[in-house]
């Protein structure tokens, strides 16, 4: 028996024929049927190019119902999917393709000169491009491919996907996800979240992580629903949305914006009968906000790229502001004393450690690293800081590292400041996460400058521009002095964060 997760999908789509599955403004509509068609035929091309089972398959392009599909036609040959963030740099794919050494790269037609040369360099075999409009060589080459209606089978421990997350130490590292890991969670989420063939799901997400992809595209097939694939949010666009739509997934940016909008009523929300956020906090007084001028209580949840969705308020009960709510069906938890690793009583602070089918088999290529997260009786330490109140409610309070999660998007201090550092002049530096009223937190810099050196603001977001994806630059870059440190001569974030806290508000 295979447990190739696309024969799932491939079983929904096949029933639900000629429904909708992607519809976009601009008129574009793939049926569910004539998706999985597509995908026979991508996969066609995928083995023509040389994209053999196991092999992986890294995707650095525009959000577009093709790119879905790419994806859809990679589980069906049994290659590894590795989406990339659109805004990674050339420096960045290069670390990516030679890590992963990837069979095939498929980039946005206008990079295919910078990616065939990074291609060359990093010994990657093959290069195509996807557009946004079915463009593309790649699509192209489908046309021409004989389709691939054939299913490979693949072990339920084999890998579907590779997704990057950045550690502290600046080197990112590749989350190895499985089917079970995927399939298991994405049927656990529609059935929590009450998911039917008649949803249809307002997608402003990117679909290069767990949450665009993952959460919203595969739990949407799972349950044989439709996606309203919108390029990124936009207020204006998704008020024309909601009375059309049921569902929106989102991060709290989405929420803040609309709860600023005028045009947020009982009325326009009135068909929807879902809200989620995730990727960052959404704070109390957003959820409150919203739940008040539409009826609808936000329903927050909490998951990571190693281990899709954990956590998460009830569709049916109390969905408490502040909170993430409860362990999903088939989620292990415990909170653990950051020092001994023993479990700590309810309603004391700890570190979240998390088992279950959904949590990955390890780090490409890192047993090291692994072996330090991913413990021998299977729970995997999140590095976050959770506690569970008299309710068996889940607040996450904190993160043992310090990651900054801005707009959605993981940003890893220790990436900056080596590049912050590189620049003439700087002594050192520090970056921090700090509130923000629409990207949750901003990233901040503060920079030590050499003696008699002469710095501003501007030199330093300047020398990391195209060096860094913008959602990582400094939103602020502040100079001091000296930058805290305790005896141990570890530098106190918390003092920084302390000192610029109302940087944004």
């Amino acid at each position: 028996m295979s447990h190739n997760l696309f024969e799932t999908f491939a079983e929904r789509m096949r029933d639900r024929g000629a429904a909708d599955f992607i519809t976009t403004r601009e008129g574009r509509r793939y049926s569910h049927g004539e998706a999985l068609a597509e995908s026979a035929r991508l996969a066609g091309a995928l083995i023509a190019l040389g994209v053999q089972p196991g092999d992986r398959v890294a995707v650095q392009v525009d959000k577009s119902p093709e790119a879905i599909l790419l994806y859809l036609a990679c589980l069906r040959i049994g290659g590894v999917y590795l989406p990339l963030n659109t805004g990674y740099t050339g420096d960045e794919i290069r670390y990516f393709l030679g890590d992963a050494e990837p069979a095939l790269f498929v980039c946005r037609p206008a990079a295919e000169e910078e990616a065939r040369r990074i291609a060359r360099e990093t010994g990657c075999p093959a290069v195509e491009t996807l557009g946004t409009a079915a463009d593309g060589s790649l699509m192209a080459a489908a046309a021409r491919a004989t389709p691939h209606e054939t299913i490979v089978a693949r072990e339920a421990d084999d890998l579907a996907a590779i997704l990057y997350t950045s550690g502290t130490t600046g080197r990112s590292k590749g989350a190895m996800l499985t089917h079970r890991n995927l399939g298991s969670n994405a049927a656990t989420l529609a059935k929590a979240w009450h998911f039917s063939a008649e949803d249809r799901l307002i997608h402003a997400l990117p679909i290069f992580h767990t949450h665009g992809l993952f959460v919203a595209c595969n739990v949407t097939l799972m349950a044989g629903s439709s996606l309203r694939f919108l390029p990124k949010f936009d207020a204006d666009v998704i008020f024309e949305e909601l009375p059309r739509g049921t569902v929106l997934m989102g991060v709290p940016t989405f929420y803040t914006r609309l709860v600023a909008d005028d045009r947020l009523t009982p009325e326009v929300t009135a068909n929807m009968r879902l809200f989620v956020s995730g990727s960052a906090p959404l704070t109390a007084e957003t959820h409150e906000a919203f739940e008040a001028r539409t009826g609808h209580a936000i329903l927050e949840r909490y998951g990571m790229t190693e281990t899709n969705m954990n956590i998460s308020n009830p569709y049916d009960g109390a969905r408490r502001a502040g909170t993430v709510g409860l362990p999903l069906p088939g989620v292990e938890m415990r909170i653990t004393d950051r020092e001994t690793g023993e479990e700590v009583p309810r309603g004391e602070i700890g570190m979240l450690q998390i088992r279950g089918p959904n949590v990955f088999i390890g780090y490409w290529r890192m047993p090291e690293k692994t072996r330090e997260e991913l413990l021998e009786d299977g729970f995997f330490i999140t590095g976050d800081l959770a506690m569970v109140d008299d309710q068996g409610y889940v607040h996450i309070v904190g993160r043992d590292k310090d990651l900054v999660i801005s707009g959605g998007y993981n940003v890893y201090p220790k990436e900056v400041e080596q590049l912050i550092d590189e620049l003439d002049g700087v002594a050192e530096s520090a970056v921090i996460g700090l509130p923000h009223p629409d990207f949750g937190e901003g990233v901040t810099a503060v920079v030590v400058p050499r003696a008699g050196a002469e710095l501003d603001e501007s030199q330093v977001i300047g020398h990391l521009a195209g060096r860094l994806a913008k959602y990582k630059q400094p939103k602020r870059v502040f100079f001091a002095d000296a930058l805290p440190r305790n005896t141990m001569g570890k530098v106190q974030k918390n003092e920084l964060r302390k000192a610029y806290h109302n940087t944004y508000q």
